[in-house]
């Protein structure tokens, strides 16, 4: 870490780190009494419990997940996830508790706060608009979401029918305006 704050990395990236957190904690202290002071981001897929996240309390500058689904059978059919968002919602809001709405500064650089990420699958398979109406309802209208539209099948969605084809303009432009509809205005095109 201290090697890349060297050659002039802007953040540390943590991605998918959930299993390391012992680990990445004493690190870390390490670390900072040896002078690093680059943003720690969480790169996560959104399905962490609280109390992992608590003991990140005062560690992770920014939190960047993913909210994959909303149906949790949904989760479970195309990931293999149990109760996604019976981990997901409470984890996003221990998230934003902690570092807050995206900061970005002058250079356009994220320093703290919550960047979530949506990716809109085909026929909805996501439930975009219900991760939307939780975000803007429940964490805050200023969250920095970013709505992803780059949907490639790959490896064996060929055998998913409504898996196979990338989304469409319509269902991306949806998503979007859904978005704003709700107050959101923050990380997708304006």
């Amino acid at each position: 870490m201290l090697h890349l704050q060297e050659l002039g990395c802007h953040n540390i990236n943590l991605v998918s780190p959930t299993h390391f957190v012992p680990q990445i904690v004493t690190a870390l202290a390490k670390a900072i009494k040896q002078g690093l002071n680059l943003p720690i981001v969480y790169n996560t897929g959104g399905y962490d419990s609280v109390e992992t996240l608590k003991q990140l309390d005062g560690i992770v500058d920014i939190y960047m997940p993913d909210f994959k689904y909303w149906d949790d059978e949904n989760a479970f059919k195309y990931s293999g996830v149990k109760n996604y968002r019976e981990f997901a919602q409470p984890a996003f809001l221990e998230m934003h508790r902690q570092v807050g709405d995206l900061k970005i500064d002058t250079h356009r650089i994220a320093i703290r706060g919550l960047l979530i990420r949506h990716l809109v699958l085909p026929n909805n398979i996501a439930g975009t608009q219900n991760v939307l109406e939780f975000i803007a309802k429940e964490i805050s209208q200023d969250s920095y979401v970013n709505i992803m539209d780059q949907y490639r099948p790959c490896f064996q969605a060929f055998r998913r029918q409504e898996l196979n084809r990338r989304i469409t303009s319509g269902e991306y432009q949806s998503a979007v305006q859904y978005a704003r509809e709700l107050g959101l205005h923050r990380g997708f095109d304006t």
